[in-house]
């Protein structure tokens, strides 16, 4: 197979060039090459896509597929006119973040509300703009879907992606935290849900996708799980079994400016509740009916934490700080 992946020399583009140069593909990487090298064996060709011409050091190609993983509508609008008439079938790697209603748990793809569209001058959904993320992620859905047949188009809303090379502070956080051992200050309750998936298994699922002409849309990320089965999975897999977890409530860490999700002085992967009580609960059967398949999470951590001792000026730093948990510990257990 023939497969374009516009990007590919960061994190899931990278994945999905590997495990795909891996399976004998021809595969072509088109990105700038300021952000990291493409893997050994990919041709690389040097494009900006924001200069709306920059992909003709592509014309007169054809491709089997393609994967575009963009979050700027410029980008995807440009591509599909450029290249869709010259690709079998087409990948776009969007995001849970379209959704518009993150209260619910057990919402699916194909029914649930979409956020939308981004205002036509927002492109870039970074800085001042980034509360467009999730918007922008739908402008780029509908170009797609306006120049790519429905039969040839794949959408894949990804959730949290996670594993080596994660250019993100959350999944590594709980990772490192879980191997130092210790009390560890675990936020909410045991039953608040989790939900993500591997890069390498969100990778096999999109190269499955153009290898067998899969379309559609879709979630891609594992079923959601306990938060306690989370960190007790993580805390297996980099060889902390049976971890000393002290639950704190939401509330108390309000109250305390501990911030959710990701960042300083935060618990990567904690949303509050209700309002986000359905953001990392998502139904994904139709999803692993059509072929997406998810490793356990102790294979995972036990991947990240090699990279992070292997590779540490990669991993961002962000959470609360050992000296901060420890406050936030003492306060609880005070207030016991």
């Amino acid at each position: 197979m023939r497969l374009l992946i516009l990007g590919g020399t960061v994190f899931l583009g990278r994945a999905v060039a590997r495990l795909a140069v891996a399976s004998g593909h021809h595969v072509t990487c088109a990105a700038r090459g300021v952000s990291g090298e493409p893997v050994a064996g990919a041709r690389f060709v040097q494009v900006d896509r924001d200069a709306p011409g920059d992909l003709s050091a592509l014309d007169g190609e054809r491709f089997d597929a393609v994967v575009d993983v963009t979050r700027r509508p410029s980008h995807a609008r440009h591509a599909v006119a450029a290249l869709a008439d010259r690709a079998g079938h087409w990948s776009y790697v969007s995001t849970c973040s379209v959704y518009a209603d993150n209260a619910t748990p057990g919402q699916r793809a194909a029914t649930a509300k979409l956020t939308a569209p981004a205002p036509v001058e927002v492109d870039n959904p970074v800085g001042e703009h980034a509360e467009f993320y999730g918007p922008c992620k739908v402008s780029c859905e509908d170009a797609v879907r306006d120049g790519v047949s429905p039969e040839r188009a794949f959408v894949c809303r990804a959730g949290l992606i996670v594993g080596p090379e994660d250019p993100s502070d959350r999944f590594p956080y709980w990772v490192a935290r879980l191997a130092r051992g210790g009390e560890v200050l675990a936020p909410g309750t045991p039953d608040d849900q989790v939900q993500l998936v591997d890069v390498d298994d969100l990778a096999q699922w999109l190269l499955y996708a153009a290898e067998n002409g899969l379309a559609g849309t879709f979630d891609g990320m594992s079923a959601p799980l306990p938060r306690s089965r989370f960190l007790a999975e993580v805390a297996a897999g980099v060889g902390r079994p049976d971890p000393e977890l002290t639950w704190v409530e939401q509330d108390f860490l309000v109250a305390r400016d501990i911030r959710p999700w990701t960042g300083e002085r935060s618990l990567p992967l904690w949303m509050p509740l209700p309002e986000y009580g359905g953001f990392l609960a998502r139904d994904v059967t139709d999803s692993l009916a059509a072929g997406l398949r998810t490793r356990p999470i102790a294979q995972t951590a036990a991947r990240t934490l090699e990279w992070i001792r292997t590779r540490p000026d990669e991993v961002k730093v962000g959470g609360l700080r050992p000296v901060q948990e420890a406050e936030v510990l003492r306060e609880w257990a005070a207030r016991q």
